[in-house]
């Protein structure tokens, strides 16, 4: 009730601020026409999510999260054009942009509008590939140009289907890797509803196989029936263990842990990257999969190398990039911690709404080379 109360502040807001300064009598009654239309789709959308006929349920949750992102959006902007009204206000000697006072607020929609076409498109479209060379102490000759290529937080759900799946697998088999990472969130929902959706990653195909583990979400899925049902497609599920890899004549030791918060769904599945690795022969390059990144300073002290890691999205609707760092230690990209490398990844997919801006999603194909 809370929540609901806050949304309708919210949109009461946008409506006050916004419809009063757009031009004549129609654009206002269409905006906050908008407005009724988003603000009821959001929270009966969660309650069309239960309806028995699945299809039924996926198109209730494909309208509340597209009106979401669209709330999210003209939020953005109306204060943003606040901001600008207020600094103007403040602003000694004459009004800086008095024309621009009417023009602003007929921007929210139109700008509204704009990013929501753009956003929908980055989140639909298959995501693009993004290599990464990662410089790594003591390499050996064998191991260079070893590749990782990695995939996050697809999110196989109510608005991701197995044709969105399906073209990853593609691209990625494109790549012909060493090694493929399922770095977590690959699934809303129950294997019953889901697995013929998820299948396509049986076809998933690297030299020396596929890896997954597991995220947040996988735990709010059903975490032990997606792991038995995951090793049936044929990957490996790595549970605070690791598995060696001999290349060339060289060793690789790639080990994963469960979620940081596995241990509030099971406590025995606690994330512990000392676990992982622990018994692991002496190897040049020590590589952990981790979902979140805040498992990088564990994942450190254990004497890992490289850390590859997803969960944020990059933020994925600009300017919530801008909190991530209240949560992780880090948002996207590559980043040094000690004597370790982390890789955070901004998703393969997305959540919730289908949208991104300035974050585009991403296939990354990691390069190990000598430094």
């Amino acid at each position: 009730m809370v929540g609901l109360g806050l949304l309708v502040l919210l949109h009461l807001y946008i409506g006050w601020r916004v419809a009063p300064a757009l031009p004549g009598l129609l654009a206002p009654s269409l905006f906050v026409l908008l407005l009724l239309v988003i603000g009821a789709l959001i929270p009966a959308a969660f309650l069309g999510r239960r309806a028995p006929d699945r299809a039924v349920a996926d198109r209730w949750s494909w309208a509340g999260m597209l009106s979401l992102g669209v709330f999210a959006i003209l939020l953005v902007l109306t204060l943003g054009r606040d901001a600008l009204l207020a600094l103007d206000a403040l602003w000694p000697g004459p009004p800086l942009w008095p024309p621009l006072r009417d023009a602003s607020a007929a921007a929210v929609p139109i700008l509204g509008a704009i990013g929501v076409g753009t956003g929908l498109a980055n989140a639909r479209r298959t995501a693009g590939v993004r290599t990464v060379d990662v410089p790594i102490a003591g390499l050996p000759p064998a191991l260079a140009g070893f590749t990782i290529v990695q995939i996050s937080d697809i999110h196989v759900g109510p608005t991701v289907k197995r044709g969105y799946l399906q073209a990853i697998v593609e691209r990625v088999n494109a790549l012909e890797a060493d090694v493929v990472a399922v770095t977590g969130d690959l699934v809303d929902g129950r294997v019953a509803d889901l697995a013929d959706d998820v299948a396509p990653l049986a076809a998933l195909r690297a030299r020396h196989g596929a890896f997954f583990v597991t995220g947040n979400h996988e735990y709010y899925s059903g975490a032990p029936e997606w792991i038995a049902q995951l090793r049936a497609f044929g990957l490996r599920v790595l549970l605070n263990e690791h598995v060696v890899i001999g290349h060339g004549g060289a060793t690789l030791v790639l080990a994963g842990v469960t979620d940081y918060s596995a241990h509030h769904f099971d406590r025995s599945q606690r994330s512990d990257p000392e676990r992982a690795i622990a018994g692991a022969p002496p190897a040049a390059a020590r590589v952990l999969l981790a979902h979140q990144p805040r498992s990088a300073a564990g994942a450190q002290a254990a004497g890992f190398q490289l850390q590859l890691s997803g969960h944020t999205h990059g933020g994925q609707i600009w300017p919530f990039n801008h909190f991530v760092p209240l949560q992780q230690p880090f948002t996207a990209g590559l980043h040094r911690l000690g004597s370790m490398w982390v890789y955070t990844s901004r998703g393969t997919g997305y959540w919730g709404p289908p949208l991104r801006l300035g974050a585009p999603s991403e296939i990354t194909r990691v390069r190990l080379v000598p430094t």
